[in-house]
């Protein structure tokens, strides 16, 4: 395939292999494209995520997210995101040692946490205590040497759920709970959320399994924004924390991690079941918005709500929540999906739909859900940074704009300025 330019005459032909035209052949016809969003824009090779937003696929490395959600646990889908293979048994022993034995985190990253006024956004505190790290750990800035990199990734995914803890048990004013080497990477989590008076907090399994199956439907989803903030801080050669660091304040945004907070403040503004429908007249009049329907880039259902909602339900059995607004989203997705308004515009429910359910069930602050977020999220973040910083194509990320306003303005004194 072939494009060609013409300009003043002139005409230049421009490659394009599948589709794909390559910026520096652009550059060369003397062309560049405007591109709000990077919606069409292509900023990177990777072999990490692939997302089939028409059809519905999400796939990491190959594997279905329906495969990996039903069988593995989150630290095997990190392992797999980081170096392109499931772990053999031998392996996964391995890794999972290696991520026990790093949960603990310097003291000084809690006086951090304990800085901050009780009700400061965890959000904050989690980006904080992150991107403080690479101060205790130098080697991270080496990132030419795989073994320093290898190190402060395991470290990365190892003390993040630490850090997310404290800045939960901070906020409610609790006493920090450290790391129990007896406990899974979830159930280690878990308790050091909710440890009370027990000398070991077990979760009910059905949570631990719930909140596994949330952690791999999160653990990555391609060039994100957050994902997109961590490659573009790793482009100029910065460490894994840095750049993780990045990837959290590019979440905190309402746009980005804070949806599934206002799917359920929508659920909770319709109230019932028999409001639905009114509800759904004013979506349809511009009225009111339609939240966790709906994806940049599914145009079908997202394979990941299918699950979650499976999800929302145990949690929900296990925890003896009797939660009205699960019915307000069942009564909402069944009417929405049955509307040609909503079919027509390919609106069907997403991620966010049922987790934000899930973690109220949970007992979560609303401002809790974008770090339940981040933790999971940190190791597809890890392995877009790791693949980002060994690509020798990648450079320092550095967009072109077009230019807007004056030229050749002439300076004017103070004085001779009007109003002067």
């Amino acid at each position: 395939m072939q494009l060609t330019s013409t300009q003043d005459g002139k005409s230049t032909d421009i490659p394009a292999e599948n589709g794909v035209v390559r910026g520096a052949d652009l550059a060369r016809a003397g062309l560049s494209t405007y591109d709000p969003g990077l919606v069409n824009t292509a900023t990177v090779r990777s072999a990490i995520t692939y997302i089939d937003g028409d059809q519905g696929i999400l796939e990491y490395r190959g594997y279905p997210i329906e495969q990996l959600a039903g069988n593995a646990t989150h630290l095997e889908v990190a392992y797999l995101l980081l170096y392109g293979e499931l772990p053999t048994p031998d392996q996964l022993a391995v890794w999972n040692n290696e991520i026990n034995k790093h949960r603990f985190v310097h003291e000084n990253v809690r006086g951090i946490i304990q800085s901050y006024r009780y009700d400061a956004h965890p959000m904050a505190k989690l980006m904080s205590g992150v991107a403080s790290m690479v101060t205790f750990y130098p080697s991270a800035r080496d990132i030419a040497d795989p073994e320093a990199r290898e190190r402060n990734i395991v470290r990365m995914l190892a003390k993040i759920p630490t850090i997310a803890a404290w800045a939960y048990r901070q906020s409610i004013g609790r006493h920090y709970v450290y790391p129990n080497d007896e406990l899974g990477y979830v159930d280690n989590f878990l308790a050091m959320l909710f440890q009370s008076q027990q000398l070991v907090y077990r979760a009910d399994p059905r949570v631990t399994r719930a909140l596994e199956v949330l952690f791999i439907l999160h653990a990555d989803h391609e060039q994100n924004c957050s994902t997109n903030a961590v490659r573009a801080v790793a482009s100029a050669g910065n460490d894994v924390y840095t750049s993780v660091g990045a990837g959290i304040g590019a979440l905190f945004g309402p746009l980005h991690g804070g949806a599934n907070e206002a799917v359920l403040a929508m659920l909770k503004q319709i109230g019932s079941p028999d409001r639905v429908g009114e509800f759904i007249e004013g979506v349809k009049a511009g009225k009111a918005r339609l939240m966790g329907f709906g994806h940049r880039v599914y145009k079908s259902y997202d394979p990941r709500a299918r699950i979650i909602k499976k999800a929302c339900e145990d949690v929900l059995e296990a925890t003896g929540a009797r939660n009205p607004l699960l019915e307000v989203a069942r009564e909402l997705e069944k009417v929405a999906l049955e509307d040609e308004y909503f079919i027509s515009r390919r609106l069907y429910p997403n991620v966010d739909f049922y987790s934000g359910l899930i973690y109220e069930a949970l007992r979560f602050p609303p401002e809790m859900f974008t770090v339940l977020f981040a933790v999971p999220r940190t190791a597809g973040w890890c392995a877009q940074w790791l693949e980002g910083v060994t690509d020798p194509e990648q450079k320092i990320m550095r967009p072109r704009q077009v230019y807007t306003g004056h030229r050749e303005r002439s300076f004017v004194p103070l004085e001779g300025r009007a109003g002067a």
